[in-house]
C-alpha cells in the first residue's frame, strides 16, 4: 500500500506584496516520480523553497512523511533530500567537505555508501578535493544532486536539476532515482520545463499557472499520452495552458 510523503496543503506564499502561491495542494506518494511543470516566474521555485523552509508560507501547510514543515521543521527536514541551487553552494569549501558538512547536519556518521559510488559514476570523484569555486555548473549540479541524496530521504527535491549536466552524466542520474522509487525507499518532486522528462520517466505531473496548479495529469493520462507519442504531451499542455 502506497504512503503520501509529500502532501502539500492548501499553499499561499508571498514575497512582499505580491502573492506568488495561491492555494497549491499535491500529494506524492511512495515510489512515484512527480513533475511540477510551468513557465518562468509562475511560483515552481517558490513552492520548492516552501518545501525546503526557505520560505514560509502564509497559509497552509506543507507534510514531508506526515511531519509538517511549518511546525515540525527539525524532523520534516530529516526525512527531505533537497539540491539547492549551485550558486548557493559554499565556495570555500571542497566537494568532499561539503558531503561531510551536509551528511553531519543530517546525524550521520559518514557519508551514504550508495551516494560514493554513484559520485564514481559521475566521475565526481575526482573533483572531491578541488574547492567548489572552481566547478562547472555541471559539477556544482552533481554535488548538489549528490547533496540532496544523503541519508535516505523520503522525499527527493530537485529544481532544474539536470541544468548543466551532459547527457550521460543526466541518464545516470535519472537511473538512479528510478532505482530508489522502484526500491519503495522515496518520491520525486522535479520542478522543470523539461517535456522529455516527463515522456520518460513521470508517472504523474502538474502544472502550475500564476500560482495555482489548473491541471494534474495522473498516471493513467501519463501511460496514455506516452502510447500516443511526444506530440501528446506538447498538445495537452497548451491545452491545460489557455
Amino acid at each position: 500500500m502506497s504512503t503520501i510523503l509529500l502532501d502539500i496543503r492548501q499553499v499561499h506564499a508571498r514575497y512582499g506584496k505580491q502573492d506568488i502561491l495561491r492555494g497549491v495542494s499535491l500529494r506524492i506518494q511512495t515510489g512515484e516520480w512527480f513533475c511540477l511543470l510551468g513557465p518562468n516566474g509562475v511560483g515552481k521555485s517558490t513552492l520548492v523553497r516552501c518545501i525546503s523552509g526557505a520560505v514560509t508560507p502564509t497559509q497552509g501547510d506543507l507534510q514531508i512523511a506526515s511531519h509538517s514543515v511549518v511546525k515540525d521543521p527539525i524532523e520534516a527536514k530529516r526525512r527531505l533530500g533537497f539540491a539547492c541551487a549551485p550558486e548557493q553552494l559554499p565556495d570555500l569549501l571542497t566537494g568532499l567537505q561539503c558531503l561531510e558538512t551536509f551528511a553531519h547536519a543530517k546525524g550521520l556518521n559518514e557519508i551514504d555508501a550508495d551516494v560514493l559510488d554513484l559520485a564514481k559514476e559521475l566521475r565526481f570523484d575526482r573533483y572531491l578535493h578541488q574547492f567548489v569555486d572552481t566547478y562547472s555548473l555541471g559539477t556544482c549540479q552533481k554535488l548538489c544532486v549528490l547533496l540532496a541524496l544523503l541519508g535516505e530521504p523520503s522525499v527527493i527535491v530537485l529544481d532544474e536539476a539536470f541544468n548543466g549536466l551532459d547527457p550521460a552524466s543526466a541518464l545516470t542520474v535519472k537511473h538512479y532515482l528510478q532505482r530508489r522509487l522502484t526500491s519503495g525507499r522515496s518520491c520525486v518532486l522535479l520542478a522543470t520545463h523539461s517535456l522529455d522528462i516527463v515522456e520518460h520517466y513521470a508517472d504523474k505531473a502538474a502544472l502550475l499557472i500564476d500560482g495555482r496548479i489548473v491541471r494534474e495529469w495522473t498516471d493513467t493520462e501519463i501511460a496514455s499520452l506516452r502510447e500516443q507519442g511526444a506530440n501528446a504531451f506538447e498538445a495537452a499542455l497548451a491545452s491545460a495552458a489557455d
